[in-house]
C-alpha cells in the first residue's frame, strides 16, 4: 500500500492534524490556508515533517529570504575530499581546512531513499525537498501515485513547491544550475512530470506531445500555468532569474536558430517548431535574455527586473574548463552573486535554489578532480550568499540530493596529496598493495575504471570501449593530473549514484529548525516554517 494511502493513519498515530479539507477535491484552491493539495498534506511524509518541526520548535519570526544550495552527488566523503583539496590549494596540509558551509552552526542527517528506491536520482530527491513529500524515481514535481512515462497519470497529482508558494506569497524567485535548466534538480522547482527525461518535446513518446506539457515549455509558461493552477494568486509574476545549461531545449531543430556560439551544425532539439528564447523575450519585454560571459557581465542588478541566461547547449561546462578560459561561461559563485542583487530588489523578500550539477557528473565519469573543483566552487557559491544576506532575514541551507560511490582508504599521512598515491606514515615512498602496485586515496566502488589523459580537464572525455575495471599499474601515472579517472571495482557503464545519509547545513534565520535525522523531505518544512511560505501565499490568494 502506497504512503499516501497510509496517510490519515499515520496522522492519528502521530498526532497531528490531517490538514484542510481533508479528502475533498485536492483541486480546490483559494480559500484561506488551503494553498498545498490535501493530498500533498495528508502525505504521511508530510505529517512527519510537521511533527519534526513540532518537536523541535513550535514557533518562529519568518525568514524574508530563503536559498537552498544543492550540491549534486555531494555526498559526505565528497565533502571531506574537497576540504582537503581546497585546503592543499591553499598550501595548507588540508584537513584542516574548511569549506565555507563547515562553519555552519547546524547540521542533521537526511535519509534519500525514494519511495520506490533504496538508492535514489535526483528527480525524486530534488521534488522531496521542493515538496516535503517523497516520491519514485524519475518524476517530477508529484507524488508516488504517478506512474512513471504515463502522462495521462499527472494530472491530480501535482505537488507545489517552496518556489511556487513563494511565487503566490509575492516574492521574487530565481533558479541557477551548472546543468541544463530542464535537468531534474533545477526543474523540480518549477515543473511537473510523469519523466525527468522529457525535457523537450523530442525527448517525449508520441502518446506524450500536446497532452503533457515538455519540462522547458512549462518554464518558459510557469507564470501563466501557475495562475491558471491559482487564478486568485494575484501576485505572481514569474521567475526573475533563472540561469544555467540546456539552451539546445529551448530550440528549434533548425540551424537558423542557432546561438552565436553554437558548436553544433543543429544547436537545437525542439520537433515542434518553437522558439521557447523568443517566446520568454516576448512574454517579458523587460527581461534580459542572455548567453555567454560578455551578455551576463553586462547586466546591471540595479536596473534588472528579470534575466534568462542559457550558457551552453547542453550542461554548463565542468569548473576545472571554465577556469580555462576555455567556455565564456560565468562560475556559480558570479551567477549567485548577480541573482542575489537582483532578487533582493523586492521589499517582500525572495527564493533562490542553486544547484552544483557537475560535482555529480564528474563522477559517474569517475573523475575525482572535476567533482571536486566544483565541489570547491559551489562553496565559494555558498560564501558569495552568506556575504551578501543578512542572517537576521535570510535562511541559507546547503544540502545534497544524494552521494556517490566515491570513497577514501588506506592509511596515507597527514598532508598527503588527496588524489594521490597512498603515502604512510614516516614514508616518502607510495605505499605498496599485496599485489606489489601502489594505490590511490580515493577510488570509486564502480564505474568506467582506470584513464589516464593526462591535462585533459573535461571528465566527459574519457577512453571509448568497454569498462576498464579492476587493478592497474600506477607506478608511472600521475593521479592528480586532471585527466585521470580513478580505478574501480565493478565494471559499469556509469558510476552510480550511493544510497546513505546526506548532510544539510543550515545558517541564518531559522537554521535551528536543522538537526537529527531526518526524512528527506524534512528539508521542504524547514523552508517553509522558517520562510512562513505557506503563510504567505495564503495571505497571497485573498
Amino acid at each position: 500500500m502506497k504512503m499516501t494511502k497510509l496517510a490519515l493513519v499515520c496522522a492519528t498515530v502521530f498526532g497531528v492534524a490531517a490538514g484542510a479539507h481533508a479528502g475533498g477535491d485536492r483541486h480546490h484552491h483559494g480559500h484561506g490556508m488551503d494553498v498545498v493539495p490535501a493530498d500533498q498534506k495528508n502525505n504521511a511524509y508530510w505529517q512527519q515533517g510537521v511533527e519534526a518541526l513540532k518537536e523541535k520548535y513550535p514557533a518562529l519570526r519568518g525568514a524574508k529570504n530563503v536559498i537552498l544550495f544543492v550540491g549534486d552527488g555531494m555526498g559526505v566523503s565528497t565533502v571531506t575530499a574537497a576540504r582537503i583539496l581546497e585546503g592543499q590549494l591553499k598550501g595548507m596540509l588540508g584537513e584542516e581546512n574548511d569549506l565555507s558551509f563547515d562553519t555552519f552552526p547546524y547540521t542533521a542527517m537526511m535519509k534519500t531513499y525514494n519511495v520506490d528506491a533504496q538508492t535514489p536520482d535526483s528527480a525524486g530527491t530534488m521534488t522531496a525537498m521542493m515538496s516535503g513529500v517523497k516520491t519514485d524515481v524519475g518524476v517530477i514535481g508529484v507524488d508516488e501515485d504517478i506512474v512513471r512515462g504515463d502522462c495521462a497519470t499527472v494530472a491530480g497529482n501535482e505537488l507545489i513547491t517552496a518556489l511556487e508558494l513563494a511565487e503566490i506569497a509575492g516574492k521574487s524567485t530565481g533558479v541557477l544550475s551548472t546543468a541544463r535548466i530542464t535537468h531534474a534538480t533545477p526543474a523540480a522547482t518549477y515543473a511537473k512530470s510523469a519523466d525527468r527525461n522529457w525535457e523537450d518535446i523530442s525527448d517525449q513518446p508520441a502518446s506524450a506531445q500536446g497532452e503533457c506539457e515538455d519540462i522547458a515549455s512549462q518554464l518558459v509558461n510557469f507564470e501563466s500555468n501557475l495562475k491558471a493552477r491559482f487564478p486568485r494568486a494575484s501576485k505572481v509574476n514569474g521567475i526573475e532569474v533563472v540561469m544555467g545549461g540546456g539552451r539546445r531545449h529551448f530550440l528549434p531543430k533548425d540551424a537558423a536558430f542557432n546561438s552565436p556560439d553554437a558548436v553544433s551544425a543543429v544547436e537545437g532539439d525542439r520537433t515542434d517548431g518553437r522558439d521557447l528564447t523568443a517566446e520568454w523575450k516576448a512574454a517579458y519585454p523587460n527581461g534580459v535574455y542572455v548567453y555567454d560571459q560578455v551578455g551576463f557581465d553586462s547586466i546591471d542588478p540595479a536596473t534588472t527586473e528579470r534575466v534568462f541566461g542559457l550558457f551552453n547547449e547542453s550542461h554548463m561546462q565542468y569548473e576545472a574548463d571554465r577556469a580555462n578560459d576555455i567556455a565564456g561561461e560565468p562560475s556559480l559563485s558570479e551567477m549567485t552573486d548577480k541573482a542575489i542583487d537582483i532578487l533582493d530588489n523586492n521589499r517582500k523578500g525572495f527564493f533562490l535554489m542553486v544547484e552544483s550539477g557537475r560535482i555529480d557528473h564528474g563522477h559517474h565519469a569517475g573523475n575525482a578532480h572535476a567533482a571536486l573543483t566544483d565541489t570547491i566552487e559551489f562553496a565559494k557559491a555558498v560564501k558569495v550568499a552568506v556575504e551578501n544576506t543578512n542572517p537576521k532575514d535570510t535562511l541559507i541551507l546547503v544540502t545534497a540530493d544524494h552521494s556517490h560511490v566515491f570513497t577514501i582508504a588506506g592509511y596515507p599521512k597527514r598532508g598527503n596529496p588527496i588524489l594521490g598515491k597512498v603515502v604512510s606514515v614516516g614514508s616518502d615512498t607510495p605505499a605498496l598493495a599485496a599485489d606489489g602496485m601502489p594505490y590511490t586515496t580515493v577510488g570509486y566502488m564502480n564505474g568506467m575504471g582506470f584513464a589516464d589523459l593526462g591535462d585533459e580537464t573535461d571528465a566527459d572525455a574519457i577512453y571509448s570501449g568497454t569498462p576498464n575495471a579492476g587493478r592497474q599499474d600506477l607506478t608511472g601515472v600521475d593521479t592528480t593530473a586532471p585527466g585521470y579517472h580513478q580505478e574501480t571495482l565493478v565494471p559499469l557503464g556509469s558510476e552510480t549514484h550511493a544510497g546513505e545519509d546526506v548532510v544539510l547545513y543550515g545558517k541564518g534565520m531559522g537554521s535551528h529548525l536543522v538537526g537529527g535525522t531526518n526524512e528527506q523531505s524534512y528539508v521542504f518544512h524547514v523552508m517553509n516554517a522558517a520562510g512562513r511560505l505557506e503563510k504567505a501565499a495564503a495571505r497571497g490568494m485573498r
